[in-house]
């Protein structure tokens, strides 16, 4: 039997634990027990603390937007008005892990994550920020980043890659396409190269519901039902694509703010954190991230 909504989530209603940003992105949770999320217009990536609120880590940022752990617990960030995807060492010094393919300058990276084995992947469009006689990319693309420093280009035929994520066994790798309101997914093989490109969930028909905008970032929970953020709600799947249902970023406001990215935190991995605009609002689950 097909899980419903309140088998995965404790109550509907989040819990807004900041506030006052300019426009939250990238969240995720460390090793360490932080959650660290972008304010893009901001220009500033913030360390929120469950203990003692969040914190300016990283100012200037150069816009970052998405963000990522690798497996030792560093912080890797795109960042959008550098035009590079960047790691931040334990010593606090920036390595530049990607800011060019073929000998061109990337786009503007807007979301990334790190497979198991250490390979960065990461989306690549044609943001507003870049001035048209300034993109060298001739398109948008999903890349990878190797361990030995080799970025690969993974796929050119998505209209405008945005969110990401694997499904638990990282046998498949899922894609948000914003313009077409799509989320794409690729089969992973085992050197992590990708085959077999489809639609996987199509957000513009009846079943779901009509987005206000194009939907945005993603997570996965340890059952497999993917998330998937939008303007009016986090939108649920089971990974069959059956819709589960959505949550949506209300709290003590009279009116939701639309989700934009989100991740899995704490110890047991069992809240769910949603940069929607202005705030940071956690939802606590059933089933852990």
């Amino acid at each position: 039997m097909l899980m419903k909504l309140t088998d995965l989530v404790v109550k509907g209603n989040p819990e807004r634990l900041t506030t006052g940003y300019y426009f939250t992105e990238g969240p995720v949770w460390t090793p360490d027990g932080y959650l660290f999320f972008s304010d893009i217009q901001g220009n500033t990536i913030y360390r929120y603390s469950p203990g003692s609120g969040a914190e300016r880590y990283r100012y200037p940022s150069n816009q970052s937007n998405g963000l990522t752990v690798d497996k030792e617990g560093r912080l890797i960030a795109c960042e959008q008005e550098a035009r590079r995807v960047t790691r931040t060492e334990h010593d606090g010094t920036i390595t530049v892990l990607a800011d060019c393919y073929d000998g061109k300058r990337i786009n503007s990276p807007n979301d990334v994550i790190v497979k198991s084995d250490g390979a960065v992947y990461f989306t690549d469009p044609r943001a507003h920020i870049i001035p048209e006689n300034e993109i060298e990319q001739s398109c948008n693309g999903l890349y990878r980043v190797l361990l030995d420093g080799t970025v690969e280009r993974l796929a050119e035929d998505i209209a405008y890659p945005n969110g990401l994520a694997f499904n638990p066994d990282e046998t498949r790798l899922y894609v948000i396409d914003s313009e077409r309101e799509q989320v794409c997914a690729f089969d992973v093989n085992a050197d992590g190269s990708l085959r077999n490109s489809r639609v996987f969930l199509d957000l513009g028909h009846p079943q779901t519901g009509f987005f206000s905008s194009g939907p945005d970032g993603m997570a996965v929970d340890a059952l497999g039902n993917l998330y998937v953020c939008a303007t009016d709600g986090i939108w649920v799947f089971h990974p069959d694509g059956t819709w589960i249902g959505n949550l949506t970023t209300r709290s003590d406001q009279r009116h939701a703010e639309p989700a934009v990215n989100l991740t899995f935190g704490d110890a047991d991995r069992k809240s769910l954190y949603v940069a929607a605009c202005s705030s940071i609002y956690r939802f606590r689950m059933r089933v852990p991230g």
